[in-house]
Formats: C-alpha cells, sequence, structure tokens
C-alpha cells in the first residue's frame, strides 16, 4: 500500500498520469487529448456528472483505470459499476481483476483470501480494506439488485442501449431503475454516468432536471452548436475559440475524417447524429428523412406521360399555392424541364394494404412507371374493412385508372382479400367492356422486418433521387384529409415517418404506396437515364427503317417509269 506521499512523489495522484500507466502496460498508444479531458473531468467533475462521448472513445477501459485509481488512492472507498446487463457489468469486473493481477503498481490491491475478501465476477475486495458488508467494487445490470448496497461512488457505464429504450415504456422504466441509485449512494458521494445517447429523448437529457452536470465530447466539431444547449465540454468549445472548423475531427488520432465520412454512410445521418454527434436535437430533415420538396408535382393522371421529366430546385419552380403538410420550411416544387415527346406508361399496379375493422384503413395507392419514374395518381382509404362499399370503391378505381396488376399484402387472412376483390374487378370490368386488371399472386416483395425500416428502405432511394411523380390532385384531395382527420393523411404520414417502431398512430396509405414503389423497383431495375437511351434507340432504329423502306420504294417508283432515253450523259463543253 502506498503513502498519500508517495503518490504524489510519483504524480500518480492525476489521474491522467495513471491513465498513461495503465495505456503502456495494455501497450496502446498515449491517451489522446480526448481521452485526457475526459479523464480530467471524472477526477475533478461534479459529484452528480453526466459524461457523454462518441462510440470508439474507450469511455469504458478510462472507467475501469478510473475505478481503480481510486482505489489506489483510498482501498476504503465502496463502488458500485452499473451497466446495461449484468454480462457486461461482469466484463467490467473481470477486467479491473486481471489489471489487478497483472499491473505491480496494483498487487497489493489483489482480494486476500486469508482475509475473507470476497472475489467473485460480480463482487471484489481490495487488500488493504477492512471488513465490511459491501464489497470494494460491485457490478451490477441496471434491473439487477441494486438496493441493499451502500456505495461512496456509483459509475453508471452505458446504461442506456437500444433494448432498454427503444420505446416509450421502457425509457420510462429505465428513468425510475436510476432513482435507487440515491438511495445506494453515501452521504456525499459521488454519481458518475458515461455514456452515448440511443434516442432522441434520451435518458441522459432527463438527468438534467435532477441535478446533473452534463459534458458532451462529439466526433468532430459540430455546426449547429446551439443543438447542445451549453453542453459541450469546455475543451470543444476552447478547439472552436482556436478556429477550428465544423466538420474537423475532434480526435483525429482516434478518428480521420476518412473514417468519419465511412461510419456516417454507415450509421445514417440520424444514426450518425446520436452515435457520434451525441445531438440528441437533429434537425427534422435527419429524423424523417421523406420530404415534400423531393417530390415532383406534375399532372399525371392520363395513358401518357412525358419522357423525361427533370426536378427542379430553382425558385421558379416552387410550387406557391399548394401549401405543404411537411416540416417547416418544406415545400413542393415542379419540373424544371420535360420532353415535348410522349410515349404510352409501361404499366400501372394498385397496392392494397388490407385491414379489417378497427381504427387501421384499408389503404390503396396506384402507380404508372415510365422510364424509371414513378408516377402516384391515386392514393385513399377506407375504414369499412372488407365491406362491399368498400371493395367496389377499389375496384371502381382499378377500372377508372386502367390499373394493369393488383397486388396486396401476400400473408393477410390466407389470401382471403384478393378473393373477395377478385369477382367484384372481374364484374366491374366485364360491364365496363374492358379487361379486368390481373392479380400478381407470385409478387413475393412483402418483408417481415419492422414495417418502419420496411417502407424507409423502399420509399428513401425513390424519393430522393426525385424519381417520385405525385399527381396535384392527390396533393389536394389530401389537404382535406389533414384538416378532418391528419393521422390518416398520406402527406402526415409521408413526412413523418421515422426509423423508430410505433413512430405513427396509422401509416396505411404510406405503406401501400411503398408496395406499389417497390414493385415497380424490383421489376425496372434500369437507370431512369439508361431506360431513356433505350427508348431514344428504339426511335432511331425505327426512323432507320421508314427512310430505309422510302428509299426503296423510291428506286422502284423510278425504274418503273423512266425511258430508254432518259438515262444520264454527261454535257458536252462547246
Amino acid at each position: 500500500m502506498y503513502t498519500p506521499e508517495e503518490i504524489k512523489a510519483a504524480g500518480l495522484d492525476d489521474f491522467r498520469v495513471f491513465l498513461r500507466q495503465v495505456w503502456d502496460y495494455l501497450g496502446l498508444p498515449p491517451p489522446t487529448p480526448v481521452q485526457n479531458d475526459i479523464a480530467y473531468n471524472l477526477q475533478h467533475g461534479e459529484r452528480r456528472l453526466v459524461l457523454e462521448a462518441f462510440r470508439g472513445v474507450g469511455k469504458s477501459w478510462i472507467t475501469v483505470a478510473f475505478v481503480l485509481w481510486c482505489l489506489l488512492l483510498n482501498p476504503q472507498l465502496k463502488i458500485m459499476v452499473v451497466s446495461a446487463s449484468q454480462p457486461l457489468a461482469d466484463e467490467f469486473s473481470k477486467f479491473c481483476k486481471q489489471l489487478i493481477h497483472g499491473m505491480p503498481m496494483l498487487l497489493h490491491l489483489a482480494p486476500s483470501a486469508e482475509a475473507g475478501h470476497s472475489d467473485s465476477a460480480i463482487r471484489f475486495d481490495v487488500g488493504p480494506a477492512t471488513p465490511s458488508k459491501d464489497p470494494s467494487v460491485k457490478s451490477a445490470g441496471i434491473t439487477g439488485q441494486i438496493t441493499g448496497n451502500r456505495a461512496d461512488i456509483i459509475v453508471a457505464d452505458d446504461i442506456e442501449i437500444p433494448k432498454n429504450s427503444y420505446t416509450h415504456l421502457l425509457r420510462e422504466r429505465l428513468a425510475e431503475l436510476v432513482k435507487e441509485f440515491d438511495a445506494v449512494l453515501k452521504p456525499g458521494g459521488r454519481i458518475i454516468y458515461l455514456g452515448t445517447p440511443q434516442v432522441e429523448t434520451s435518458l441522459y437529457n432527463r438527468l438534467l432536471a435532477r441535478g446533473y452536470t452534463i459534458r458532451i465530447w462529439p466526433a468532430e466539431i459540430p455546426t449547429r452548436i446551439e443543438a447542445y444547449h451549453g453542453r459541450l465540454a469546455p475543451f470543444v468549445l476552447k478547439r472552436i475559440e482556436r478556429g477550428a472548423v465544423p466538420g474537423e475531427p475532434l480526435d483525429p488520432k482516434r478518428f480521420n475524417r476518412a473514417d468519419l465520412d465511412e461510419r456516417k454512410a454507415s450509421y445514417g445521418l440520424s444514426g450518425y447524429a446520436l452515435q457520434f454527434m451525441l445531438d440528441t436535437n437533429p434537425a427534422e430533415i435527419d429524423k424523417h428523412p421523406l420530404r415534400t420538396r423531393d417530390l415532383i408535382i406534375h399532372d399525371c393522371d392520363t395513358e401518357m406521360g412525358p419522357v423525361k421529366l427533370v426536378w427542379g430546385s430553382d425558385k421558379d419552380c416552387l410550387i406557391n399555392d399548394l401549401p405543404s403538410g411537411g416540416f417547416d420550411g418544406d415545400f413542393y416544387v415542379k419540373h424544371t424541364w420535360k420532353s415535348a415527346e410522349m410515349a404510352a406508361f409501361t404499366g400501372t399496379v394498385m397496392a392494397i394494404d388490407p385491414s379489417g375493422r378497427g381504427q387501421d384503413e384499408t389503404a390503396y395507392a396506384i402507380v404508372r412507371n415510365l422510364h424509371g419514374m414513378l408516377y402516384l395518381v391515386d392514393v385513399g382509404g377506407f375504414k369499412e374493412g372488407f365491406s362491399e362499399d368498400t371493395l367496389k370503391s377499389l375496384a371502381t378505381r382499378a377500372i377508372r385508372h386502367h390499373v394493369n396488376y393488383i397486388i396486396d399484402e401476400p400473408n393477410y387472412g390466407g389470401g382471403m382479400f384478393r378473393q373477395l376483390l377478385k369477382p367484384v374487378v372481374i364484374r366491374l370490368a366485364t360491364e365496363a367492356g374492358i379487361g379486368a386488371p390481373m392479380f400478381d399472386e407470385e409478387w413475393d416483395g412483402w418483408s417481415s422486418t419492422q414495417k418502419e425500416m420496411r417502407i424507409l428502405d423502399t420509399l428513401e432511394p425513390v424519393v430522393q433521387s426525385h424519381r417520385l411523380v405525385v399527381d396535384r390532385r392527390v396533393i389536394e384531395q389530401d389537404r382535406v384529409v389533414q384538416e378532418d382527420r391528419s393521422q390518416y393523411s398520406f402527406i402526415q404520414q409521408f413526412t413523418r415517418m421515422a426509423r423508430i417502431k410505433g413512430c405513427l398512430p396509422h401509416e396505411d396509405r404510406l405503406e401501400a404506396v411503398s408496395m406499389a414503389c417497390g414493385y415497380w423497383m424490383e421489376r425496372m431495375k434500369l437507370d431512369k437515364d439508361r431506360a431513356l437511351e433505350n427508348h431514344k434507340e428504339a426511335a432511331l432504329d425505327a426512323e432507320l427503317k421508314r427512310f430505309a423502306q422510302h428509299v426503296v420504294s423510291v428506286g422502284r417508283r423510278d425504274r418503273s417509269t423512266s425511258g430508254p432515253d432518259s438515262r444520264w450523259r454527261p454535257s458536252r463543253h462547246r
């Protein structure tokens, strides 16, 4: 056991010095400036402290070193380390013991069997500790046995994970569980949270109202400093004052710009904002990726469409008389250019998302396809389930829009809805004197993945590449729904969809649109520009054939009308 004088003489009264010793023992490079700053805040921070740092910075390892450093200075301390689960807590405890038995300066902290010390995976005593019912170190999962113990320091290391914060109820439960810390903490003790927020409504944000100080280290210099509400670590603010620009890596020795870009592409904007930027107030554009400004509003309820249609971003393309149902700042635009040449649509599909009686709708969407562009000509829903009126209304719309294919959820009711709708469609088509749409029973585009993921995985590429054209009448009719029953509005569902389970009370109309778009995307893998080139080549081939036929016909006519003396002769010069 070292005396306070010996510890001070060795410089070990500074946790950063001890951290360097641990890193050297583990064969790691020296701690980075960010790691050293986290270490400084662990030593000198407030009694109730939340330290948020980006994924991969080494929070857990720093925390292990901090626990051991505290015991090095005062072996009589009682420390409780709480993780999201018992296995994670056990790993923490095992790592502590490995360092105690491996580092020469910590060997005196090894538990002593002769002294009757605890020495298990979840609790152990250190050598110089006097007998006590509470172990020197106790590791526990947040849902495990916490009460009944006493601690001078409680370290909550990554207690918030997706599994325990995925829904509102889980987050509420987690918020209640951590209240037990106050019953465990000794007078004058410290509670330290280290973690990375998993959701926008993170537990860490709620701790601010409970008297905690929050320090945040994002992976890069943020663009929106105000989004952190004064919680950025002073280290980050000093970097900004010294001229660091937004986007500059905060810890380039750990993650350089190229590495961060790869992670951003992997996690997506919203995931990167949470996991690396620690921004729990991301812009709505990040949380809700579908925006009305990415659509093309164009009259398309006809039998032909323009050969090429180009999305417009200029002010002249802004549609001022059609208020967007999206978030503030969103809007509708028309095309910036369209070809004069028209072509018949490749086909029209009607997608139906059936439902029984209840709050959900039996929703439908009708989408045409032409050269890789998708045209939404109708979308709606009915609350009457499988009623005769619903079936007749769906069939009427299919006939009116000259639908070629009808698809529905393959597994719904064992195909019962399809069997009910099919005779109604055939009857109305016969009465109209046209061929009935074909039910594509081989369509297997339905996925069993989470509904919100499935919808966005289908629509994001289509919408963000400006390949979804929406008939103006669809928007005008939807505005009425927004005013009366906003939850059933297509645009409301479109702009509020997020990759969060249960984020919307109803998404039936949006799901029908995603089914229809997915149907065409599976069958139309050609790039829209390549499809246009194919169209031009076909038109050129047809024109060449007509020209060749014309030349042949003219040659035959000339040979049949010319006499023997009509042959060309060179003129004679006089």
